[in-house]
Protein backbone atom coordinates (compact mmCIF):
# COMPACT_ATOMS: atom_id res chain seq x y z
CA UNK A 1 0.00 0.00 0.00
CA UNK A 2 1.18 3.02 -0.58
CA UNK A 3 2.35 5.27 2.45
CA UNK A 4 0.69 8.37 1.69
CA UNK A 5 -2.14 7.56 0.89
CA UNK A 6 -2.37 4.91 4.03
CA UNK A 7 -0.95 7.94 6.35
CA UNK A 8 -3.53 10.54 5.40
CA UNK A 9 -6.28 8.08 6.45
CA UNK A 10 -5.49 7.62 9.83
CA UNK A 11 -5.43 10.62 12.48
CA UNK A 12 -4.44 9.38 15.47
CA UNK A 13 -1.01 9.30 16.60
CA UNK A 14 -1.36 7.00 19.97
CA UNK A 15 -1.06 3.06 19.87
CA UNK A 16 -4.32 2.06 20.71
CA UNK A 17 -5.63 4.94 18.24
CA UNK A 18 -4.13 4.02 15.85
CA UNK A 19 -4.95 0.49 16.06
CA UNK A 20 -8.29 0.85 16.27
CA UNK A 21 -8.20 3.12 12.74
CA UNK A 22 -6.10 0.52 10.84
CA UNK A 23 -8.98 -2.33 12.09
CA UNK A 24 -11.83 -0.18 10.96
CA UNK A 25 -9.90 0.75 7.98
CA UNK A 26 -9.83 -3.53 7.10
CA UNK A 27 -12.84 -3.73 8.39
CA UNK A 28 -14.61 -1.42 6.26
CA UNK A 29 -12.63 -2.73 3.05
CA UNK A 30 -10.71 0.50 1.96
CA UNK A 31 -7.62 -1.92 3.09
CA UNK A 32 -8.42 -5.01 1.12
CA UNK A 33 -6.91 -8.40 3.02
CA UNK A 34 -3.88 -9.76 1.18
CA UNK A 35 -2.41 -5.80 1.36
CA UNK A 36 1.16 -5.51 2.67
CA UNK A 37 1.08 -2.69 4.75
CA UNK A 38 4.03 -0.04 4.67
CA UNK A 39 7.51 -1.23 6.83
CA UNK A 40 7.37 0.17 10.59
CA UNK A 41 9.81 2.32 10.57
CA UNK A 42 8.96 4.22 7.02
CA UNK A 43 5.07 4.84 8.94
CA UNK A 44 6.78 5.98 12.21
CA UNK A 45 8.76 8.75 10.35
CA UNK A 46 5.39 9.57 8.25
CA UNK A 47 3.09 9.95 11.57
CA UNK A 48 5.88 11.38 13.74
CA UNK A 49 6.13 8.41 16.27
CA UNK A 50 8.32 6.30 17.46
CA UNK A 51 8.69 2.66 15.50
CA UNK A 52 7.20 1.00 19.01
CA UNK A 53 4.15 3.30 18.73
CA UNK A 54 3.58 1.50 15.22
CA UNK A 55 4.34 -2.19 16.68
CA UNK A 56 2.16 -1.86 19.61
CA UNK A 57 -0.64 -1.03 17.08
CA UNK A 58 0.08 -4.00 14.93
CA UNK A 59 0.61 -6.49 18.21
CA UNK A 60 -2.63 -5.04 18.91
CA UNK A 61 -4.07 -5.87 15.65
CA UNK A 62 -2.29 -9.28 15.40
CA UNK A 63 -3.69 -10.86 18.45
CA UNK A 64 -7.04 -10.82 16.72
CA UNK A 65 -5.75 -11.98 13.36
CA UNK A 66 -6.19 -8.97 11.68
CA UNK A 67 -2.85 -8.52 10.33
CA UNK A 68 -0.08 -11.51 10.07
CA UNK A 69 4.02 -11.05 9.42
CA UNK A 70 6.49 -9.18 11.18
CA UNK A 71 10.21 -8.33 9.99
CA UNK A 72 11.61 -8.72 7.07
CA UNK A 73 8.56 -10.20 5.32
CA UNK A 74 6.36 -7.07 6.42
CA UNK A 75 3.01 -6.80 7.75
CA UNK A 76 -0.14 -8.33 5.76
CA UNK A 77 -3.90 -7.40 6.32
CA UNK A 78 -4.89 -11.26 7.11
CA UNK A 79 -8.97 -10.75 7.88
CA UNK A 80 -11.48 -8.16 9.06
CA UNK A 81 -13.05 -9.58 11.79
CA UNK A 82 -11.94 -7.66 15.09
CA UNK A 83 -13.16 -10.22 17.49
CA UNK A 84 -11.03 -13.77 17.84
CA UNK A 85 -12.50 -16.62 17.03
CA UNK A 86 -11.83 -20.09 18.81
CA UNK A 87 -10.36 -21.52 15.97
CA UNK A 88 -10.21 -25.20 17.49
CA UNK A 89 -13.72 -25.34 18.29
CA UNK A 90 -14.73 -23.95 14.87
CA UNK A 91 -12.81 -25.80 12.61
CA UNK A 92 -14.19 -28.86 11.74
CA UNK A 93 -13.21 -30.60 8.59
CA UNK A 94 -16.22 -30.88 6.08
CA UNK A 95 -16.65 -34.41 5.05
CA UNK A 96 -19.93 -33.60 2.64
CA UNK A 97 -22.49 -36.29 2.49
CA UNK A 98 -19.90 -39.45 2.08
CA UNK A 99 -19.71 -39.68 6.20
CA UNK A 100 -21.16 -43.21 7.10
CA UNK A 101 -19.87 -42.78 10.69
CA UNK A 102 -19.54 -39.55 12.45
CA UNK A 103 -17.08 -40.23 15.10
CA UNK A 104 -16.03 -36.62 15.79
CA UNK A 105 -18.10 -35.54 18.79
CA UNK A 106 -18.09 -37.63 21.90
CA UNK A 107 -21.29 -36.21 23.10
CA UNK A 108 -24.22 -38.20 25.02
CA UNK A 109 -26.55 -40.56 23.54
CA UNK A 110 -30.37 -38.68 24.15
CA UNK A 111 -31.81 -41.42 24.54
CA UNK A 112 -29.87 -42.13 27.75
CA UNK A 113 -30.39 -38.66 29.26
CA UNK A 114 -33.09 -38.87 32.44
CA UNK A 115 -36.04 -37.28 32.04
CA UNK A 116 -36.34 -33.46 32.99
CA UNK A 117 -40.14 -33.19 32.59
CA UNK A 118 -40.85 -33.94 36.38
CA UNK A 119 -37.92 -31.45 37.50
CA UNK A 120 -39.18 -28.65 35.06
CA UNK A 121 -42.05 -28.87 37.07
CA UNK A 122 -40.49 -28.54 40.47
CA UNK A 123 -37.85 -26.15 39.23
CA UNK A 124 -41.09 -23.97 38.25
CA UNK A 125 -41.38 -23.26 42.30
CA UNK A 126 -38.26 -22.28 42.86
CA UNK A 127 -37.50 -20.06 45.73
CA UNK A 128 -36.78 -16.30 44.38
CA UNK A 129 -37.62 -17.52 40.49
CA UNK A 130 -37.85 -14.55 38.32
CA UNK A 131 -35.77 -12.01 41.48
CA UNK A 132 -33.06 -9.76 40.07
CA UNK A 133 -31.35 -11.05 43.52
CA UNK A 134 -27.57 -11.97 42.25
CA UNK A 135 -27.22 -15.48 43.76
CA UNK A 136 -23.96 -17.32 43.35
CA UNK A 137 -25.51 -19.97 43.53
CA UNK A 138 -29.06 -21.40 44.45
CA UNK A 139 -29.77 -22.94 47.51
CA UNK A 140 -31.01 -25.92 46.35
CA UNK A 141 -27.70 -26.58 43.61
CA UNK A 142 -26.17 -26.11 46.60
CA UNK A 143 -27.57 -28.56 48.77
CA UNK A 144 -27.29 -30.81 46.03
CA UNK A 145 -23.94 -30.78 45.31
CA UNK A 146 -22.13 -30.12 48.78
CA UNK A 147 -22.50 -33.40 49.68
CA UNK A 148 -19.81 -35.12 47.46
CA UNK A 149 -17.59 -31.73 46.46
CA UNK A 150 -13.93 -33.21 47.13
CA UNK A 151 -13.00 -30.92 49.27
CA UNK A 152 -14.74 -28.70 51.70
CA UNK A 153 -13.09 -25.18 52.26
CA UNK A 154 -14.82 -23.31 49.38
CA UNK A 155 -17.88 -21.23 48.04
CA UNK A 156 -19.76 -22.20 45.59
CA UNK A 157 -20.81 -20.74 41.80
CA UNK A 158 -23.10 -21.52 39.19
CA UNK A 159 -21.48 -20.67 35.92
CA UNK A 160 -23.21 -21.26 32.55
CA UNK A 161 -21.48 -24.45 31.35
CA UNK A 162 -17.81 -25.68 32.34
CA UNK A 163 -15.98 -23.00 29.62
CA UNK A 164 -18.38 -20.51 30.86
CA UNK A 165 -16.47 -21.47 34.42
CA UNK A 166 -13.22 -22.01 32.91
CA UNK A 167 -12.82 -18.56 30.83
CA UNK A 168 -14.63 -16.96 33.97
CA UNK A 169 -11.51 -17.93 36.33
CA UNK A 170 -8.62 -17.77 33.33
CA UNK A 171 -9.41 -14.13 32.66
CA UNK A 172 -9.58 -13.17 36.15
CA UNK A 173 -5.83 -14.78 36.51
CA UNK A 174 -4.17 -14.64 33.30
CA UNK A 175 -2.43 -11.59 32.32
CA UNK A 176 -1.80 -11.32 28.44
CA UNK A 177 2.64 -12.70 28.05
CA UNK A 178 1.73 -15.02 31.42
CA UNK A 179 2.11 -18.90 30.58
CA UNK A 180 -0.26 -21.17 31.80
CA UNK A 181 1.01 -24.96 32.83
CA UNK A 182 -2.10 -27.40 31.17
CA UNK A 183 -1.96 -30.81 31.14
CA UNK A 184 -0.88 -32.60 27.58
CA UNK A 185 -3.18 -33.35 25.92
CA UNK A 186 -6.02 -31.48 27.57
CA UNK A 187 -9.80 -30.71 25.68
CA UNK A 188 -8.85 -28.31 22.53
CA UNK A 189 -11.16 -25.39 24.70
CA UNK A 190 -8.56 -24.71 26.65
CA UNK A 191 -6.37 -23.73 23.55
CA UNK A 192 -8.51 -21.43 22.99
CA UNK A 193 -9.74 -19.71 25.76
CA UNK A 194 -6.17 -19.21 26.62
CA UNK A 195 -5.01 -18.11 23.10
CA UNK A 196 -8.02 -15.28 23.37
CA UNK A 197 -6.86 -14.17 26.55
CA UNK A 198 -3.35 -14.06 25.75
CA UNK A 199 -1.50 -16.66 27.53
CA UNK A 200 0.93 -18.82 26.57
CA UNK A 201 0.61 -22.46 26.72
CA UNK A 202 3.24 -24.83 28.77
CA UNK A 203 2.85 -28.45 28.18
CA UNK A 204 2.44 -31.52 31.53
CA UNK A 205 3.18 -34.51 29.92
CA UNK A 206 0.64 -36.91 31.66
CA UNK A 207 1.05 -41.06 32.29
CA UNK A 208 -1.59 -43.86 33.30
CA UNK A 209 -1.22 -41.81 36.83
CA UNK A 210 -2.22 -38.64 35.91
CA UNK A 211 0.72 -35.16 35.34
CA UNK A 212 3.93 -36.67 35.62
CA UNK A 213 5.73 -35.17 38.42
CA UNK A 214 8.81 -34.31 36.21
CA UNK A 215 7.51 -32.45 33.77
CA UNK A 216 5.10 -29.78 36.21
CA UNK A 217 8.38 -29.61 37.85
CA UNK A 218 9.95 -28.08 34.77
CA UNK A 219 6.93 -26.36 33.76
CA UNK A 220 6.74 -24.53 37.46
CA UNK A 221 10.20 -23.06 36.38
CA UNK A 222 8.75 -21.02 33.89
CA UNK A 223 6.46 -19.54 37.13
CA UNK A 224 3.19 -19.93 35.41
CA UNK A 225 0.16 -18.01 36.56
CA UNK A 226 -2.04 -20.82 37.00
CA UNK A 227 -2.18 -24.83 36.69
CA UNK A 228 -5.34 -26.65 34.80
CA UNK A 229 -5.74 -30.05 34.90
CA UNK A 230 -8.32 -32.80 35.05
CA UNK A 231 -8.72 -34.37 38.43
CA UNK A 232 -10.59 -37.32 37.75
CA UNK A 233 -11.51 -39.79 34.79
CA UNK A 234 -9.70 -37.49 32.08
CA UNK A 235 -11.76 -36.83 29.09
CA UNK A 236 -9.76 -38.08 26.36
CA UNK A 237 -7.31 -40.51 27.50
CA UNK A 238 -9.76 -42.51 30.50
CA UNK A 239 -7.34 -41.69 32.78
CA UNK A 240 -7.65 -41.15 36.53
CA UNK A 241 -5.56 -39.36 38.56
CA UNK A 242 -4.02 -41.42 41.62
CA UNK A 243 -3.92 -40.75 45.42
CA UNK A 244 -0.15 -41.35 45.47
CA UNK A 245 0.73 -39.33 42.33
CA UNK A 246 -1.75 -36.12 43.78
CA UNK A 247 0.80 -36.50 46.72
CA UNK A 248 3.80 -36.13 44.48
CA UNK A 249 1.69 -32.70 43.04
CA UNK A 250 0.65 -31.78 46.02
CA UNK A 251 4.27 -31.67 47.17
CA UNK A 252 5.71 -29.32 43.97
CA UNK A 253 3.00 -27.25 44.18
CA UNK A 254 3.54 -26.33 48.12
CA UNK A 255 6.60 -23.77 47.45
CA UNK A 256 5.08 -21.04 45.22
CA UNK A 257 1.84 -19.30 44.09
CA UNK A 258 0.58 -20.92 41.30
CA UNK A 259 -3.32 -20.98 41.02
CA UNK A 260 -4.87 -24.74 40.34
CA UNK A 261 -7.67 -25.10 38.09
CA UNK A 262 -9.37 -28.39 38.20
CA UNK A 263 -11.53 -29.19 35.27
CA UNK A 264 -14.13 -32.35 36.10
CA UNK A 265 -16.27 -32.62 32.65
CA UNK A 266 -17.50 -36.26 33.20
CA UNK A 267 -19.56 -35.84 36.74
CA UNK A 268 -22.07 -38.55 36.91
CA UNK A 269 -20.30 -40.46 34.24
CA UNK A 270 -17.24 -42.07 35.81
CA UNK A 271 -17.09 -44.61 37.86
CA UNK A 272 -14.83 -42.68 40.66
CA UNK A 273 -15.22 -39.05 41.91
CA UNK A 274 -12.49 -37.34 41.26
CA UNK A 275 -9.44 -36.34 44.05
CA UNK A 276 -8.55 -32.58 44.91
CA UNK A 277 -5.66 -30.46 45.70
CA UNK A 278 -8.13 -27.81 47.21
CA UNK A 279 -8.04 -29.30 50.61
CA UNK A 280 -4.61 -28.33 50.76
CA UNK A 281 -4.67 -25.19 48.66
CA UNK A 282 -8.12 -23.46 49.29
CA UNK A 283 -6.88 -19.90 48.91
CA UNK A 284 -5.51 -21.24 45.37
CA UNK A 285 -8.04 -23.33 43.80
CA UNK A 286 -10.63 -23.99 41.58
CA UNK A 287 -12.48 -26.50 40.98
CA UNK A 288 -15.09 -27.14 37.85
CA UNK A 289 -17.75 -29.71 37.79
CA UNK A 290 -20.22 -29.78 34.73
CA UNK A 291 -23.23 -31.86 34.32
CA UNK A 292 -24.16 -31.69 30.20
CA UNK A 293 -22.71 -34.73 30.22
CA UNK A 294 -24.95 -36.79 32.09
CA UNK A 295 -27.85 -34.48 32.68
CA UNK A 296 -27.80 -33.38 28.96
CA UNK A 297 -26.46 -30.86 26.51
CA UNK A 298 -28.76 -28.33 26.93
CA UNK A 299 -27.64 -28.03 30.53
CA UNK A 300 -25.45 -25.18 30.04
CA UNK A 301 -24.28 -25.29 33.29
CA UNK A 302 -21.68 -26.16 36.23
CA UNK A 303 -20.69 -25.80 39.24
CA UNK A 304 -17.28 -23.55 40.54
CA UNK A 305 -15.73 -23.90 44.05
CA UNK A 306 -12.87 -21.41 44.62
CA UNK A 307 -12.34 -19.07 48.29
CA UNK A 308 -14.40 -16.76 49.01
CA UNK A 309 -12.20 -13.71 48.08
CA UNK A 310 -12.12 -15.74 44.63
CA UNK A 311 -16.01 -16.08 44.45
CA UNK A 312 -16.19 -12.45 45.27
CA UNK A 313 -14.15 -11.32 42.13
CA UNK A 314 -16.24 -13.97 39.90
CA UNK A 315 -19.47 -12.08 40.77
CA UNK A 316 -17.87 -8.35 40.16
CA UNK A 317 -17.05 -10.02 35.98
CA UNK A 318 -20.72 -11.50 35.93
CA UNK A 319 -22.27 -8.02 36.64
CA UNK A 320 -21.09 -6.92 33.52
CA UNK A 321 -22.46 -9.65 31.60
CA UNK A 322 -25.56 -12.26 33.18
CA UNK A 323 -24.88 -11.63 36.84
CA UNK A 324 -26.25 -14.98 37.30
CA UNK A 325 -27.34 -18.80 36.30
CA UNK A 326 -30.79 -19.38 35.36
CA UNK A 327 -31.93 -20.69 38.65
CA UNK A 328 -35.11 -22.50 36.59
CA UNK A 329 -32.00 -24.48 35.41
CA UNK A 330 -29.87 -24.14 38.90
CA UNK A 331 -33.18 -25.81 40.38
CA UNK A 332 -34.04 -28.28 37.53
CA UNK A 333 -30.63 -29.55 37.63
CA UNK A 334 -31.03 -29.87 41.42
CA UNK A 335 -33.69 -32.14 41.43
CA UNK A 336 -32.19 -34.39 39.03
CA UNK A 337 -29.07 -34.80 40.92
CA UNK A 338 -31.27 -35.88 44.10
CA UNK A 339 -34.17 -37.93 42.40
CA UNK A 340 -33.73 -41.30 42.84
CA UNK A 341 -35.28 -42.50 39.70
CA UNK A 342 -33.35 -40.04 37.50
CA UNK A 343 -29.72 -41.28 39.13
CA UNK A 344 -30.40 -44.31 37.76
CA UNK A 345 -30.84 -43.43 34.51
CA UNK A 346 -27.55 -41.55 35.21
CA UNK A 347 -25.77 -45.09 36.55
CA UNK A 348 -27.62 -46.85 32.84
CA UNK A 349 -25.91 -44.32 31.04
CA UNK A 350 -22.81 -44.71 32.72
CA UNK A 351 -22.95 -48.36 32.21
CA UNK A 352 -24.27 -48.49 28.87
CA UNK A 353 -21.15 -46.39 27.76
CA UNK A 354 -18.70 -48.69 29.68
CA UNK A 355 -20.28 -51.47 27.44
CA UNK A 356 -19.89 -49.38 24.38
CA UNK A 357 -16.23 -48.41 25.11
CA UNK A 358 -15.19 -51.88 25.90
CA UNK A 359 -16.67 -53.10 22.95
CA UNK A 360 -14.48 -51.25 20.78
CA UNK A 361 -11.27 -51.35 22.80
CA UNK A 362 -12.06 -55.23 22.97
CA UNK A 363 -12.51 -55.36 19.31
CA UNK A 364 -9.23 -53.42 19.02
CA UNK A 365 -7.31 -55.11 21.01
CA UNK A 366 -8.34 -58.63 19.15
CA UNK A 367 -6.57 -57.01 16.15
CA UNK A 368 -3.36 -55.88 18.02
CA UNK A 369 -3.90 -52.29 19.26
CA UNK A 370 -3.40 -51.31 22.74
CA UNK A 371 -6.20 -49.12 24.05
CA UNK A 372 -6.09 -47.49 27.86
CA UNK A 373 -8.26 -45.98 30.11
CA UNK A 374 -11.72 -46.20 30.77
CA UNK A 375 -15.08 -44.16 31.41
CA UNK A 376 -15.17 -41.70 28.69
CA UNK A 377 -17.46 -41.52 25.28
CA UNK A 378 -14.01 -41.69 23.38
CA UNK A 379 -11.12 -43.61 22.76
CA UNK A 380 -7.68 -41.48 22.56
CA UNK A 381 -6.02 -43.84 19.54
CA UNK A 382 -2.41 -43.76 19.05
CA UNK A 383 -1.27 -43.89 15.46
CA UNK A 384 1.58 -44.11 13.06
CA UNK A 385 0.71 -41.13 11.25
CA UNK A 386 -1.82 -39.01 12.12
CA UNK A 387 -2.65 -37.05 8.73
CA UNK A 388 -1.93 -40.87 7.22
CA UNK A 389 -5.18 -41.98 10.00
CA UNK A 390 -7.15 -39.35 8.64
CA UNK A 391 -7.23 -39.71 5.19
CA UNK A 392 -7.83 -43.32 5.40
CA UNK A 393 -10.89 -42.92 7.09
CA UNK A 394 -12.21 -40.23 5.32
CA UNK A 395 -11.72 -42.94 1.94
CA UNK A 396 -13.99 -45.05 3.93
CA UNK A 397 -16.99 -42.82 5.29
CA UNK A 398 -15.51 -42.47 8.91
CA UNK A 399 -14.68 -39.36 10.32
CA UNK A 400 -12.74 -38.78 13.86
CA UNK A 401 -10.81 -35.88 15.32
CA UNK A 402 -7.14 -35.05 14.98
CA UNK A 403 -5.45 -35.64 18.07
CA UNK A 404 -3.18 -32.82 17.43
CA UNK A 405 -6.14 -30.34 18.02
CA UNK A 406 -5.89 -31.55 21.98
CA UNK A 407 -1.75 -31.32 22.23
CA UNK A 408 0.79 -29.05 22.97
CA UNK A 409 3.37 -31.00 21.52
CA UNK A 410 2.11 -33.43 19.06
CA UNK A 411 2.09 -37.13 19.18
CA UNK A 412 0.65 -38.94 16.30
CA UNK A 413 -3.06 -39.63 17.77
CA UNK A 414 -6.94 -39.66 16.79
CA UNK A 415 -9.66 -39.26 18.91
CA UNK A 416 -12.48 -41.59 18.30
CA UNK A 417 -16.13 -41.09 19.55
CA UNK A 418 -17.76 -44.42 21.20
CA UNK A 419 -21.46 -43.67 19.46
CA UNK A 420 -21.15 -46.92 17.39
CA UNK A 421 -23.74 -49.50 16.26
CA UNK A 422 -23.02 -52.60 17.67
CA UNK A 423 -23.16 -54.12 14.08
CA UNK A 424 -20.56 -51.61 12.98
CA UNK A 425 -17.99 -52.42 15.66
CA UNK A 426 -15.86 -54.86 13.70
CA UNK A 427 -15.70 -52.57 10.44
CA UNK A 428 -14.71 -49.52 12.72
CA UNK A 429 -12.10 -51.30 14.39
CA UNK A 430 -10.74 -52.87 11.09
CA UNK A 431 -10.37 -49.86 9.82
CA UNK A 432 -9.02 -47.97 12.69
CA UNK A 433 -6.49 -50.78 12.70
CA UNK A 434 -5.52 -50.08 8.97
CA UNK A 435 -5.51 -46.23 9.63
CA UNK A 436 -3.34 -46.26 12.60
CA UNK A 437 -0.57 -48.22 10.50
CA UNK A 438 2.44 -50.63 11.29
CA UNK A 439 2.71 -48.87 14.92
CA UNK A 440 5.56 -50.39 16.41
CA UNK A 441 4.77 -49.08 20.31
CA UNK A 442 8.33 -47.05 20.14
CA UNK A 443 6.23 -43.83 22.06
CA UNK A 444 3.99 -45.83 23.86
CA UNK A 445 6.44 -44.82 26.92
CA UNK A 446 5.72 -40.89 26.32
CA UNK A 447 1.60 -41.68 25.83
CA UNK A 448 -0.72 -41.33 28.47
CA UNK A 449 -1.91 -45.18 30.05
CA UNK A 450 2.31 -46.06 29.96
CA UNK A 451 3.40 -46.70 33.44
CA UNK A 452 5.63 -43.95 34.55
CA UNK A 453 7.69 -43.58 37.86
Amino acid sequence: MDLQTFVEQISSRTMRGIALEVAELIRSGRVPIGTQLPPVRELADAFGVSPATVSGAWKELRTFRMVGGSGRTGTWVLGDQTTLRPARYEDFANYGENVVADLRFASPDPQLLPDVSRALSLANRTRNLHSYARESISRELKNAVAPDWPYDECVFTATNGGYDGLYTALKLIVVPGCSIAIEDPTTLRVFDVLEKLGARSIGVESDCHGPRPDSLAAALEQQPVAFVYQPGTHSLTGTRVSAARLDQLRGLLAGNSTRIVELDGLAGLSSAAPLSLGGAFPERTVHIRTFSKSLGTDFRLAVLSSSGAFADQIQALRNFREGWTSRLLQSTAAALLTDPQALRQVAFARDTYAVRRKRLADALEERGLSVSGEGTLCIWLPVRDQQYALVTLAARGIAVQPGSRFQVTHRPHIRVAISIDADHVAKIANALVQAAGPFDGQNSRDQPGSEQP
